[in-house]
């Protein structure tokens, strides 16, 4: 899967929904509800972060859940986009780019959305044929300023920012021409996945999908 293929898939992803949650399922058993829960509110799109022992079977789970697109996050190594894939996850995010992560991408024909920060690592990725990446940790480089500053030269990369975006701050970012879409983990608090209230995590989900851009 080429790149250009890859980032085609990305675009396509964000224009589900304005955020796409960033999610660490530590009980298998919330997988399915919560999966169920955020479709409900309008988040189709759902990356489930490799930062937990059961994250690749409730990859697994999620992807039965009508309505959800299930992808992998915390990609780091090929064993991991490998792993990924045979769980079925439809797509993968990564918190920056190696050479041998975006050419795992391309042999298992796995669409990537890979991380990039500075100007030198978005060309570098546009180079080699992405022009859709994560811009992470957003808020730690700068947040929304940053990223419209990089949009001035390289206007032709969008983005999906990530990393300490809120329901107040993500507008801010929304509001950019190069950003399609933005990645939070606010509409699934750990304190209602433990006491199983998917109802809250669903308004949660239709307050975000409700966000303009």
């Amino acid at each position: 899967m080429t790149p250009q293929d890859q980032s085609k898939f990305a675009r396509g992803l964000a224009a589900h929904a304005p955020i796409i949650p960033v999610l660490v399922i530590e009980d298998l058993a919330h997988a399915v509800p919560l999966a169920r829960a955020l479709v409900a509110g309008g988040l189709p799109v759902l990356e489930v972060t490799l930062r937990s022992a059961c994250a690749l079977d409730a990859i697994a789970a999620m992807s039965e859940v009508e309505g959800g697109i299930v992808g992998a996050g915390t990609i780091l190594t090929p064993a991991n986009m490998k792993a990924a894939k045979a769980a079925g996850a439809r797509f993968a995010v990564s918190p920056g780019a190696t050479d041998r992560v975006l050419a795992a991408a391309e042999d298992e024909a796995l669409p990537l959305l890979p991380g990039a920060v500075t100007a030198s690592e978005v060309m570098a990725l546009y180079e080699r044929g992405y022009d859709m990446l994560k811009f992470f940790p957003a808020e730690a480089v700068g947040g929304a300023p940053a990223l419209k500053s990089i949009g001035g030269p390289i206007p032709q990369v969008a983005f999906c920012p990530t990393g300490g975006i809120s329901l107040a701050n993500a507008p801010s970012y929304l509001s950019l021409s190069n950003v399609l879409c933005a990645g939070g983990s606010w509409v699934a608090p750990k304190a209602a996945m433990a006491a199983g209230d998917w109802e809250a995590i669903t308004c949660l989900a239709r307050e975000a999908a409700a966000l303009p851009r």
